[in-house]
């Protein structure tokens, strides 16, 4: 049986080279599912454009913040200065109204030769300048009745007496207490009552 030769395909690459080769080329998918050879510098290009793109937007996030550190800041400070204001200036409007309290005392001192009754006519009209005042601030008395029970929130015993009454019980107030609105400033000095001892 004859052996019939197949015929040999020249070969199209040019003598002394490889498939490929003096070719740098990077496969790229397209939309038609396919690949497509992209040079090389072409693909740099691409990389290079796109880091300068994300470093621009780097950038621009970085001065961002920089902006939102200071105005954070700057709120910071405003703040810390007006609470320091506000410690120094809480009685600013106190301390104006008892200046014509001053006014009334000097003045009452001012006269010459003036009577006992017009000196406690004087200090009467200056005490209700100050009655005026404390009202308007919220500042009240603690001014216990005789016979009133103890409270050891606003009171403050200074002693006790024997009593034919119950015990704890208020029987005399030594020096007036205030409160300025709910809390107490200062507490009521009284007596208080207690138990007499057995013969």
């Amino acid at each position: 049986m004859q052996e019939i030769e197949r015929d040999k395909v020249p070969s199209a690459e040019p003598p002394g080279t490889s498939a490929g080769e003096g070719l740098t080329e990077v496969s790229e998918p397209t939309l038609s599912g396919r690949s497509e050879q992209v040079p090389e510098a072409d693909l740099i290009a691409s990389l290079e454009e796109t880091l300068k793109k994300a470093e621009q937007a780097a950038q621009e996030h970085y001065d961002a913040w920089l902006r939102a550190k200071a105005e954070a800041d700057n709120i910071r400070k405003r703040a810390e200065a007006e609470i320091a204001n506000a410690h120094k200036y809480a009685v600013e409007s106190f301390s104006t109204q008892l200046l014509p309290i001053k006014d009334s005392l000097e003045t009452t001192l001012t006269v010459e030769n003036a009577s006992l009754e017009q000196l406690r006519e004087g200090v009467a009209l200056t005490l209700k300048l100050l009655n005026q005042l404390f009202e308007k601030f919220g500042i009240r008395e603690i001014n216990p009745g005789q016979g009133e029970k103890f409270d050891p929130y606003r009171h403050h015993a200074m002693t006790t007496v024997e009593s034919d009454g119950p015990a704890g019980l208020v029987m005399q107030v030594m020096q007036k207490g205030y409160m300025l609105h709910d809390r107490v400033i200062r507490p009521a000095l009284v007596v208080v009552s207690k138990p007499k001892a057995e013969a």
